[in-house]
């Protein structure tokens, strides 16, 4: 089948504005839209720049905006977007280096800034620090955030507010507050008890419809304001 695409393009080193350029794949039903965005710069436009690893939804490398939803190209599939023109932009509210490159640096330093690791005070153990099975459970959903940025992309507070942490920096603050090995707790809820950190998400749930991991993002925000409520407010 034949597949119409309408690319988002932009060289800021070269253009004065952006611009769209169509393109025309021919591609099998299962092939995915990064299938195609592959044969457009293979076999058309070696100028296209994208990001593209795996190839297989674990790496987040090529997120974009796919027909007006933040998504990863490699998850979609022809089939889906047969008779209809598909439109690729690169993710909102991020700088675009060029084309659908967009500029994640800020994005990292704000999982950076909540320490996305394991804080303890006690002595390290001869092999690991063990974990109980239901305490484990607890963190299950939010350890598949892979750090696409489709969720911070698509939160309508990010764009309005650039110094809002964001869905996936929030997402693994969870992974650490509730991490029972972790003994920095208090401090991290502290650290998230602010109108840009976990009270600057509003429940628009954008975040949740596009994770590629299915995480219950919304859910797990509001799980740490609970939490707040509780342990720093005592409420």
């Amino acid at each position: 089948m034949d597949l119409q695409f309408r690319i988002f393009r932009f060289d800021p080193d070269v253009d004065s504005a952006p611009r769209f350029q169509n393109y025309r794949v021919k591609a099998d039903p299962w092939e995915r839209i990064l299938d195609c965005l592959n044969r457009i710069k293979w076999e058309q436009d070696g100028t296209l720049a994208y990001r593209m690893s795996c190839g297989h939804g674990v790496c987040g490398s090529d997120a974009m905006k796919i027909n007006g939803r933040c998504g990863l190209a490699c998850q979609k599939l022809v089939k889906d977007y047969q008779g209809a023109e598909v439109v690729l932009e690169p993710l909102p509210t991020f700088k675009v280096l060029k084309d659908l490159i967009v500029d994640l640096d800020p994005f990292f330093e704000k999982v950076k800034a909540i320490r996305p690791y394991l804080i303890c005070s006690d002595a390290a153990p001869e092999k690991e620090r063990l974990q109980g099975h239901e305490d484990n459970l607890k963190l299950n959903e939010v350890m598949r955030c892979i750090l696409c940025a489709c969720c911070t992309a698509s939160c309508p507070v990010t764009s309005e507010n650039e110094n809002y942490l964001g869905p996936a920096p929030l997402v693994w603050a969870f992974r650490y507050v509730f991490d029972t090995r972790d003994d920095r707790t208090s401090e991290r809820l502290e650290q998230l008890d602010s109108p840009d950190g976990a009270w600057g998400c509003v429940n628009h749930f954008e975040c949740t419809r596009v994770c590629p991991k299915e995480i219950p993002v919304t859910k797990s925000i509001n799980t740490i304001k609970r939490e707040i409520q509780k342990k720093i407010k005592g409420t």
